[in-house]
């Protein structure tokens, strides 16, 4: 049984299994917390296998995980888009008032090289899932790394259009398609392009987070405010203090969890890659920037000098850190270890 959360070691389910609910959130009903995300335990990244469908855990503490098993399968059947293969990633779930069923977008990177989304519904947030949506483009566009958030009865996806900017769109009262539109956050490409955006909200005021676009590896997050949850965001900066590696503490951001009832929010983050720690972010971002300049002889050359071991995201584990507010300005700052319930906004 935890206590706490330890960011220094593996998180196990109550089976004593790693965890595996990468690039996902929390969502809490009837006093009980549901964190689902990717499941990752077959992805050594020699295998071809990219992911094994979407596990979700219930808990009453947010310290001790059951397994709830797989809600969304791996599965063909199901849709094409899903297969082991299928480069399937960040799974996020809103609940829609309107249908009264649970719907779960899921990005999807094509063999092109582009990016979509396949969309599916449940009544019951464990499933069965129903297809939607696949191949799915909100407006026509690319769309990468997503959010959804949902505030007083209004509910937006916030995406990054490959590889431009980020997007805000209204969604349509079914959650199943967009119909206006924002853009901010423009970057002529990666790896300064911004991705995986996680809202959240205090105060009547909308905050989101963005990492850079250096694919497992780690970089400086950004921190974006607005006075609503559907318009462009202002950017203010880095919100973890005293990150001297400039890699978000060796993590990236998958969503903001509010505690219901209680002023304590918390950044959960995903360690991909705890093998390459050691790598330096400038480093990573120089070969980032010269593979998209076109420079791409020299982007391998300078990535070949750093031994790296496979993308073994089977090993990748949690940094659960909390989210405090100096005027009005989320902060987040390196605790090893730490209790939710001593902490406060």
């Amino acid at each position: 049984m935890y206590s706490e959360f330890d960011n220094t070691r593996r998180w196990l389910d109550t089976d004593g299994n790693p965890i595996q609910a990468h690039g996902g959130s929390i969502m809490a009903a009837d006093g009980v917390f549901y964190w689902y995300g990717e499941n990752k335990e077959l992805t050594d990244g020699e295998n071809g296998i990219w992911w094994n469908g979407v596990r979700c855990y219930s808990s009453l503490d947010l310290y001790n995980w059951k397994s709830e098993g797989i809600i969304i399968p791996a599965d063909t059947t199901l849709s094409p888009t899903l297969a082991q293969t299928s480069q399937a990633d960040r799974p996020h779930i809103l609940f829609c008032k309107a249908t009264g069923r649970f719907v779960c977008w899921i990005k999807i990177m094509e063999k092109d090289g582009t990016q979509d989304y396949t969309i599916l519904s449940a009544k019951h947030l464990l499933g069965p899932y129903r297809l939607e949506k696949e191949h799915f483009r909100p407006l026509g566009f690319s769309g990468g790394d997503f959010d959804l958030a949902e505030d007083n009865g209004e509910a937006c996806v916030f995406f990054e259009k490959v590889h431009s900017e980020m997007i805000c769109a209204r969604l349509t009262p079914d959650y199943l398609d967009v119909a206006d539109w924002v853009s901010f956050l423009p970057r002529p490409c990666p790896p300064f392009v911004r991705e995986a955006p996680a809202h959240f909200s205090r105060d009547g005021v909308h905050y989101l987070i963005t990492s850079g676009t250096t694919g497992y590896f780690p970089n400086p997050s950004l921190l974006c405010m607005a006075e609503r949850l559907f318009g462009a965001y202002t950017e203010i900066g880095d919100p973890h203090i005293g990150d001297a590696s400039r890699t978000s503490f060796h993590s990236q951001i998958s969503s903001v969890f509010k505690i219901p009832g209680r002023e304590v929010w918390i950044a959960l983050a995903d360690r991909w890659l705890p093998d390459c720690m050691g790598i330096p972010y400038e480093t990573v971002e120089k070969v980032f920037a010269l593979a998209f300049s076109g420079r791409t002889a020299e982007a391998l050359a300078l990535k070949n000098t750093l031994n790296l071991p496979p993308e073994n995201t089977s090993k990748a584990g949690y940094i659960w850190l909390p989210v405090t507010f100096e005027n009005g300005e989320p902060q987040i700052r390196w605790y090893a270890k730490w209790k939710w319930e001593q902490t406060n906004a």
